[in-house]
């Protein structure tokens, strides 16, 4: 017989509050132009984005986040001390160790809390949000920070004509904690690794460093055609069982917020969804371009904040990205 106690934690888990940065400068596509041989025109109607932000020197992945965790800090009503544990999900931060939670932690004033990096690249804030709930649920930890960052102007290439106008920064946060009922659902997630091809870094860190400027900067590339037939069809799917894992059909939904990859994958996933007209679907895309692991708490801090969704409301949620990785779940917006 096992000597070991039962968890001593919550019965389920929630999301009590989100917060997001946004850097302060705004990059329209005719700034994106002066590098890379396209239109205003064929932007938008590639991807839909029209204008994005990017980090001035001083909005590290630290600071955004910091400002993010303040937000998300004061909408939950939990004060830093509460924070039992921090997870970071961001593919650009530099630093291979320390783990940028743990700065984030003592800077937002978490009193010795666990802290860690994932790197899940654009489903980042899925696996984050999975890894919290746990952590609630068996008592390793009352409330969870779970933060998505990126500063992926630093990992664009200004002249590839494919991806150049894709990118943005920010950080988005969620506080979670515990909960009397289901409030967020089981998680659908997984990966493909035999398609890590049609994302990735053009170049692995030791191929740069010590060449004296003889190797390109590091960037992200991508298949743009195959991630989009991949997204479209094969996260639907994914998206299909995460209703169905969580009880529920697409008319039960209120809100959907999927990754903010691209308009036509998440205009082309509502249709193979088949989702009901009142569903509110996020679309932060626009004007915040593609920030990877912090889209997804971004797209969901201003749809609150603008009342497109409301307190209460059930959202499905799902992030797709390198690897190829995915996660998808319900949950009850803060």
């Amino acid at each position: 017989m096992s000597k070991i106690k039962p968890a001593q934690g919550s019965p389920y888990a929630r999301i009590l509050g989100v917060g997001g940065y946004r850097p302060t400068r705004v990059v329209s596509n005719e700034v994106i132009l002066e590098t890379i041989d396209s239109s205003d025109e064929w932007i938008r109607s590639r991807s839909g984005i029209a204008t994005r932000h990017w980090a001035s020197p001083q909005e590290t992945v630290a600071a955004m986040s910091v400002e993010a965790s303040g937000k998300a800090l004061a909408n939950a009503g939990i004060s830093p001390e509460q924070i039992g544990a921090v997870i970071v999900s961001t593919v650009s931060h530099f630093k291979q160790t320390p783990a940028v939670a743990t700065e984030i932690a003592h800077r937002i004033g978490a009193v010795k809390p666990a802290a860690f990096d994932i790197s899940a690249g654009c489903a980042g804030f899925g696996y984050g949000l999975t890894l919290a709930k746990g952590l609630v649920i068996e008592g390793s930890a009352q409330y969870v920070l779970v933060i998505g960052v990126e500063r992926l102007s630093d990992l664009t290439d200004l002249e590839d004509r494919a991806t150049a106008f894709l990118f943005g920064d920010g950080a988005g946060a969620v506080i979670v904690g515990p909960s009397d009922e289901p409030a967020i659902g089981p998680t659908v997630w997984g990966s493909e690794g035999d398609k890590a091809e049609t994302i990735k870094q053009t170049v692995p860190w030791d191929k740069y460093l010590g060449k004296d400027g003889g190797e390109k900067f590091p960037a992200i590339t991508q298949e743009g055609q195959a991630v989009f037939r991949w997204a479209v069809f094969e996260m639907a799917k994914v998206a299909q069982q995460a209703l169905d894992a969580a009880g529920i059909t697409a008319a039960d939904l209120d809100v959907f917020i999927p990754h903010q990859a691209n308009m036509r994958i998440i205009d082309s996933m509502v249709k193979t969804l088949k989702l009901p007209e009142h569903v509110t679907v996020a679309r932060d895309v626009e004007t915040t371009g593609n920030t990877s692991a912090a889209s997804i708490p971004l797209a969901m801090e201003r749809l609150l904040a603008t009342g497109a969704a409301k307190s209460g409301d059930t959202a499905l949620v799902i992030g797709f990205g390198a690897g190829l990785v995915y996660a998808a779940t319900v949950v009850t917006l803060p």
